[in-house]
């Protein structure tokens, strides 16, 4: 596989730091408690007690968990010109290493509990998906991506691509609004006002935090509907400030549509079940969503500088907007249903995705714009 050009970078190496920073956060869920194990001593603590019991559940689940780590690892190994076999090498002991710092780690946490039948399958879903990811090679199919991404997409695309395959993960997290993702403030205010709760220098801001909540108010129609807009103009805009332009950006704009219905639609099944499946879908969604699709197919043949700039503005505006929603009134109850099941840790990681998602892409435009 060719080098990548200068500039254009590679998609798999921010995907990989992603699912890195995924798994940590899946593995050492709920961050909290931290001690040392009592009556250990300090040789003791890489030792991985051996499971009694097997859950089906567990094992399947360590074994996928790592494979997609694997296979971005050997991918960008292989995208900048590394070989097969040492690719396969490098991406088999970079997940072995991370398995194993996080299982020695959870012998920290009284909530979890290590296991070296979890190491085990970590580093076997490792390998696993490096082998995909070389037999893909192997075949041809990484060489046919490039090339077809060398036609569609200006160089520097490595961000932007991330950012977009993650967006459908940021819509399974429940939003006040359909596609509004973002909303952090409220979180980010609590933790303030909790961390400066009973500091005396501090009391005057502690009040202000407090007192600076805006009240629960139903977003009028308007709103809504510039919300939903917002939140599919935004992703497609950041397609378009890498894409080439031309009819192609129609794929690229109706590839967002259908994923954030997708998404949306299996939010909603997740959280409020299979009957509620299409609540989402009300006359202001699906003007919006129409709406959006129009000022996109006129854009098609807009500059991609204008395009990223146009981009940050429809975030800006998403995130704005989405603050002044209130909290979907059904989300408690769904949050507990989560938070008793098997899934509460992928709940917390879409959770985190959704709530940054918005601000990587502003990160990630403002610097493209920069350098431009």
């Amino acid at each position: 596989m060719p080098r990548p050009a200068r500039g254009q970078g590679s998609s798999a190496v921010p995907l990989a730091w992603a699912w890195v920073a995924l798994i940590v956060y899946a593995s050492l869920y709920p961050f909290e408690g931290w001690r040392w194990p009592p009556g250990m001593a300090a040789w003791e603590l890489p030792r991985l007690p051996w499971p009694r019991y097997f859950i089906p559940f567990d094992i399947t689940s360590n074994l996928l968990a790592y494979a997609p780590l694997g296979l971005l690892i050997t991918v960008a190994r292989l995208r900048h010109g590394g070989r097969p076999a040492a690719a396969l090498g490098l991406a088999w002991l970079a997940g072995s290493l991370l398995s194993c710092s996080m299982e020695i780690t959870q012998h920290l946490l009284p909530q979890r509990v290590p296991s070296l039948l979890d190491a085990v399958l970590n580093a076997g879903g490792t390998l696993l998906g490096a082998l995909l990811a070389v037999a893909l090679h192997g075949l041809g199919l990484l060489q046919r991506w490039q090339r077809a991404r060398a036609r569609w997409l200006n160089d520097g695309n490595g961000g932007a691509l991330a950012l977009l395959v993650l967006w459908p993960a940021a819509l399974l997290f429940p939003t006040p609004v359909p596609l509004g993702v973002g909303q952090v403030g409220g979180v980010l205010r609590a933790a303030l006002a909790a961390a400066l709760d009973g500091v005396p220098w501090a009391e005057p801001a502690a009040a202000w935090l407090a007192s600076a909540s805006p009240a629960a108010q139903v977003l009028t129609p308007w709103a809504e509907g510039a919300t939903v807009l917002l939140g599919l103009l935004s992703p497609c805009l950041l397609a378009f400030a890498v894409a080439r332009p031309g009819w192609r950006r129609a794929g690229l704009a109706l590839g967002a549509l259908g994923a954030a219905v997708l998404a949306t639609t299996l939010s909603t099944v997740l959280n409020f079940g299979p009957d509620h499946a299409m609540a989402w879908r009300t006359p202001v969604t699906l003007g919006a969503l129409a709406c959006a699709m129009g000022l996109l197919l006129a854009a098609l043949w807009m500059g991609p500088r204008l395009a990223g700039a146009l981009a940050l503005v429809a975030l800006t505006g998403l995130v704005v907007l989405v603050h002044q929603a209130p909290t979907d009134p059904y989300f408690a109850q769904s949050l507990q249903g989560w938070e008793q099941g098997q899934f509460v840790r992928f709940h917390g990681l879409a959770q985190w995705v959704g709530w940054l998602w918005p601000y990587g892409a502003m990160a990630w435009l403002l610097a493209r714009l920069g350098r431009a």
